[in-house]
């Protein structure tokens, strides 16, 4: 009798063992399959949604602008940046000129079309006088604004 009770143990713990496989292989299916149909759902699911920009600026192509802190004074770049991007102006690179040494605020033309520049002036309230021209190929931007001292000169609020 104890040779029959011990060959049922022995059958069951086979079981057991079978029964983990079986449900250690179907887990691992589970999740692979898992894993494939979030990848391709994922893939799928990305739909462009359509953007609307109500125009500011009068531009016939996308004026890329530098912003320059010629004057020393914290932070008037990145606000001169917001203002230009609420005009749907694409300043693409923001930091400190070389010098804090600027009087005055230049609009710097930088690919030989002067209408963008004086585009820029334009939005800043500026007049033409402080555009001017710098052709450089090596800039891959249309134009800088270099801040001077004379900030304060710069309507924000049109």
């Amino acid at each position: 009798m104890s040779r029959k009770i011990s060959t049922f143990k022995n059958i069951l713990s086979d079981q057991t063992k079978t029964e983990k496989y079986f449900w250690l292989i179907s887990l691992l299916l589970v999740g692979i399959i898992f894993f494939l149909s979030f990848s391709l759902y994922s893939n799928f699911k990305h739909v462009p949604l359509p953007i609307t920009i109500e125009k500011t600026a009068k531009v016939d192509s996308l004026i890329q602008i530098e912003v320059m802190n010629g004057c020393g004074v914290l932070g008037v770049a990145d606000q001169l940046t917001e203002f230009l991007r609420s005009k749907n102006f694409d300043v693409i690179q923001t930091g400190n000129y070389y010098s804090y040494d600027i009087e005055r605020t230049l609009i710097v033309d930088r690919n030989g079309n002067q209408n963008s520049a004086k585009l820029v002036a334009d939005a800043l309230g500026l007049a033409d006088d402080v555009v001017i021209s710098q052709v450089n190929k090596n800039y891959y931007l249309d134009v800088s604004v270099i801040v001077g001292k004379d900030f304060n000169n710069i309507k924000l609020n049109q």
